[in-house]
């Protein structure tokens, strides 16, 4: 219930974090510099003057979709970070001795309080990660049981669950990578639906309202796929970090721990 609740502060802090910080960019430096830029090509178009119009970057990101993809994309990059972060930490004991067992000794039933101690002495975060809890049920297990089938599928069933847990844990992030590009297709409408209200205009020669409508909905589109591109990237790239996790968690229970059970 502890890390749940912290997940939530930490996801909600994220959030409005990614609020102020994109529209603090977008009110100081975006938007200022767009209606520079979209002031200057209408005053030419106005004059008659003859220019090869140039796309701006800040002409691209001016608009509300895009301000809000960018606020989604910290947001998500934010969780993530956060679950990559706790997956490193779980690997880190990967590499350290948990279980005192010499090669080659046998471990037997009664042993399995002795060696449960170091681990129920680790840190309370520590003790919660995947690598303790699958040798502390195995233990608990081989001790109540003294069946090694049993203990090979609590640690079985530990990891699956585990595994399982932080899939389900990645819904938001996929829920963002869902919502950005529809976001982008708002604003594609939007665009849309605005130059159609200022086609009369076209007709009758001045077009630069109809061009800025389009390019609301054609750059809404193109920023919010891009976006979309590189958040799909690292969400496969964090779900390989954890699959690695629960698998290389399963071997060194049978490495270092099944393999030395033995029932007298």
């Amino acid at each position: 219930m502890k890390f749940k609740s912290s997940d939530f502060m930490f996801q909600l802090f994220a959030l409005l974090g990614a609020i102020i910080l994109v529209h603090a960019i977008y009110v100081a430096i975006i938007r200022p510099n767009a209606d520079a830029l979209i002031q200057e090509q209408m005053a030419r178009e106005e004059a008659g003057e003859t220019y090869a119009q140039q796309r701006s970057l800040y002409i691209v990101m001016r608009d509300y979709e895009q301000e809000a993809c960018f606020v989604l994309m910290l947001w998500a990059m934010a969780i993530m970070g956060l679950k990559a972060h706790r997956s490193m930490r779980e690997r880190k004991l990967l590499d350290q001795a948990l279980l005192n067992v010499s090669e080659g000794t046998p471990i037997l039933p009664e042993d399995a309080r002795d060696l449960s101690r170091p681990i129920q002495a680790l840190p309370e975060d520590e003790r919660n990660f995947l690598l303790p809890r699958a040798l502390l049920t195995a233990l608990q297990r081989f001790g109540s049981t003294r069946n090694v089938a049993a203990v090979s599928n609590s640690v079985k069933e530990v990891c699956e669950t585990e595994g399982d847990r932080l899939d389900s844990e990645l819904a938001m992030v996929r829920y963002i990578t869902w919502a950005i590009p529809s976001i982008g297709f708002i604003g594609t409408v939007r665009g849309i639906g605005e130059a159609l209200a200022q086609a009369h205009r076209a007709v009758e020669g001045d077009i630069a309202g109809v061009t800025v409508s389009l390019g609301v909905a054609f750059n809404s589109t193109f920023v919010a796929l891009v976006i979309s591109i590189v958040i799909m990237f690292f969400t496969h790239q964090l779900q390989l970090m954890q699959e690695r996790l629960v698998l290389d968690t399963q071997n060194y229970c049978d490495n270092k721990l099944l393999r030395f059970l033995k029932v007298s």
